[in-house]
């Protein structure tokens, strides 16, 4: 049962609020339009954004995990609707038709806290990993055929790992001995004989589980193809709200709205007006000392705020 495992929304109100434009009293106002929470988890915002729109108001919610669409089938509301998919598919919308989208990149708490997801190298379980169970392969199928180049360069690449190389090699040659590596602990411990230093308070493992995460979700293409459809589908002044709880994520958010937020020149063609800019950079906010104190898995999260221009 999935009762326990228990979620705290990051950001709650501060993201909602965002979204909601043109108001000096957010959460007196009654807003129209449609909004989309590219990543339901288990509804915190969703459940808010419903509670500031008005009757016309529509709210699109996309998310991988089927545990996660089954939560939002309970919300019997007309104005709701949920869509089993990754959250690049904002492509599907209509361009232009969509007031504010928010994008929570976290991992939520249920799918680390439940074992049977292999998220977390906390609890034993199967080291599968992927935020839609109902299809592609698990960590530990993947393991079975990868080389050891290929290894290497996902930990380099998504963890920051600087001991790559020895990690992939270890995994690799613990495979050719027959010995599969098919649950969390198995990595876990596989990592921490490997690794000798790491950061005080740090598991050994930490940077190698979100490299595989990252990558066995393709999280950081989805990410990169999300923001492009967001330009597509939000109308003029429509709000893009983003939440990252790493560097590599928001990275990419940052450069995207800084590349948006500023006129294109063409310089093959030095006198031809410049192609205007897309996007307006509004705000950067991180949670309060308070948020962090009472949800200590919120202490990295950055919440970047962005505004479609009129064009």
């Amino acid at each position: 049962m999935e009762t326990s495992w228990t979620h705290a929304t990051v950001l709650l109100n501060e993201a909602v609020d965002a979204l909601f434009n043109n108001a000096t009293d957010p959460a007196s106002a009654a807003f129209d339009g449609t909004y989309v929470d590219a990543t339901f988890g288990r509804g915190g915002h969703s459940r808010l954004i419903l509670s500031r729109l008005s009757a016309l108001g529509r709210l699109i919610a996309f998310d991988r995990d089927p545990e996660a669409v089954a939560q939002a089938n309970a919300i019997s509301d007309e104005r709701f609707s949920i869509r089993h998919a990754a959250f690049s598919q904002l492509a599907d919308l209509p361009g232009g038709s969509v007031a504010g989208i928010l994008l929570d990149l976290g991992v939520s708490s249920p799918q680390i806290d439940n074992p049977v997801r292999g998220f977390s190298f906390r609890f034993n379980g199967p080291l599968d990993m992927r935020m839609d169970t109902t299809r592609g392969e698990s960590v530990a199928q993947w393991l079975e055929t990868a080389e050891t180049n290929q290894i290497a360069e996902v930990i380099r690449e998504y963890g920051e790992e600087r001991f790559a190389g020895p990690i992939a090699k270890a995994i690799v040659a613990r495979r050719q001995e027959r010995v599969p590596i098919s649950t969390t602990t198995d990595l876990a411990q596989l990592v921490a004989d490997t690794v000798k230093t790491r950061e005080p308070g740090q598991n050994p493992a930490t940077r190698t589980f979100q490299a595989f995460r990252i990558f066995i979700n393709a999280e950081l293409e989805e990410l990169q193809q999300a923001l492009e459809a967001c330009l597509h589908v939000l109308e003029p002044d429509g709000r893009l709200a983003v939440i990252s709880f790493h560097s590599l994520e928001d990275r990419i958010v940052k450069q995207f709205i800084a590349k948006h937020s500023r006129d294109e020149y063409d310089r093959r063609a030095p006198f031809a007006p410049p192609k205007a800019m897309k996007l307006r950079a509004l705000d950067r906010i991180k949670p309060s000392a308070a948020e962090v104190s009472g949800n200590a898995r919120s202490r990295s999260a950055i919440m970047r705020v962005a505004q479609r221009t009129e064009v």
